[in-house]
Formats: structure tokens, C-alpha cells, sequence
């Protein structure tokens, strides 16, 4: 009797395996290929990451060493092929900065554009901003400056947010908002931080306190 209900048993599960032996091997192999594919995304993903470290190894080194060609070659090369990745928003303020001070405010303020539109986290966007508003303010073109000024930014950003509207306010002739601004930025500046110094003079001027 045992014998013959384990071989009941046996032919029900041939039975089974017949009609769903297929279904259950293609489930197994796209299980398996899917955690193939998941882990060579991640391989992938880290490759990249090495490569642009390296290139933007290269892009500090040229920038210590005050070279402009390579510098901009290794930043074009990272905002092109790695713009998902950190360093490309780091590069593209560094190259930023290289144009700033050569004079070349519009390829500096498209760096810095392309950089708050790329960056990752909100200080690098937040960066980016701030100095795309002080490339504006350059230009004389107020409006736009202020429009980024006003835009939402980490609260440790604030204090140097307000100043620099004060610098567009006055820049404006607008004395009375500026040092309004000025005195937002001495509320919101850490106590301890020497650029308070800067700050307070720009007030002092004002006639401020």
C-alpha cells in the first residue's frame, strides 16, 4: 500500500512537471539573467565612476597648475561623458571659475548653468547658483541675478545669498534694500566666520549698523 501511493505520488509529479517543467526553467532563467544584468549595470555604473575620477584627477591637476587648455579639454570631456556622475558638476564649476577669471563671463555663465542644472545634491546646485547670480551681476543684467537669488537654497547658503542681493540691490542705486540685505546677511552669517568682516564694511558704508 505505501508503495503504491509514494508511486501515485511519483506519477502526479511527473505529471506536473510535464505541463509546467517549461514555465518553471524560463522563470529560472530570467530570474538568473536579471540578476546578471542588475549586477553588470553596476559594473558599468562603476566603471564610470572610475573613469571620470581619473579625468577630473587630470582636471584639478591642470588647474593647479594654471593650465586653461587642459583644463577645459578635461571639464568638456566630463560635463559630455560623464554629466550623471558628481565630478561632472564639480568640473564644469571649476572651468567655470578658469573663465571668470579670464574675463569670459558668457562660457562662465554657461558652465555654471549647466552645472546647477546637472549637479546631484543641493549645495553643488546651490553653489552654482550663487555664482551664476554674481556672473549676472557682472553683466549688469539685475533682474536675472535677483531671480536666482530668490530661488529656494540650503539654509547654510542664506547669509551669503542675502549679501549678494545686497551687492545687486546696490549696484541698482537702491542703498536702503541693500543695506536691509546686508543686515539679513550679518543675521544669517555664522558668528565665528570671518566673512562677516566683509559684510559689516559694505554696511559701514551704507551708514549702516
Amino acid at each position: 500500500m505505501y508503495d503504491l501511493e509514494e508511486q501515485e505520488k511519483i506519477d502526479a509529479l511527473k505529471a506536473w512537471w510535464r505541463e509546467n517543467g517549461k514555465v518553471v526553467i524560463a522563470a529560472i532563467v530570467a530570474a538568473a539573467l536579471a540578476a546578471g544584468s542588475v549586477v553588470t549595470w553596476r559594473t558599468h555604473q562603476a566603471r564610470k565612476v572610475q573613469e571620470a575620477a581619473h579625468l577630473y584627477a587630470g582636471l584639478e591637476e591642470a588647474a593647479r597648475g594654471d593650465d586653461a587648455t587642459k583644463l577645459r579639454e578635461a571639464a568638456t570631456a566630463l560635463m559630455d561623458k560623464y554629466p550623471n556622475t558628481a565630478y561632472g558638476a564639480m568640473a564644469a564649476l571649476i572651468a567655470a571659475k578658469s573663465s571668470f577669471d579670464q574675463g569670459d563671463l558668457k562660457s562662465a555663465g554657461a558652465q555654471l548653468q549647466w552645472a546647477m542644472e546637472h549637479a546631484k545634491d543641493e549645495e553643488t546646485k546651490a553653489v552654482a547658483r550663487l555664482r551664476l547670480a554674481a556672473v549676472r551681476l557682472d553683466e549688469e543684467q539685475f533682474a536675472e541675478a535677483l531671480q536666482l537669488l530668490d530661488a529656494k537654497h540650503p539654509a547654510a547658503f542664506a547669509g551669503l545669498y542675502a549679501d549678494l542681493r545686497g551687492d545687486v540691490l546696490l549696484a541698482q542705486g537702491k542703498a536702503a534694500e541693500a543695506r536691509s540685505a546686508y543686515q539679513d546677511a550679518l543675521a544669517k552669517l555664522p558668528e565665528e566666520g570671518s566673512y562677516r568682516l566683509v559684510v559689516q564694511a559694505k554696511l559701514d558704508a551704507l551708514g549702516g549698523s
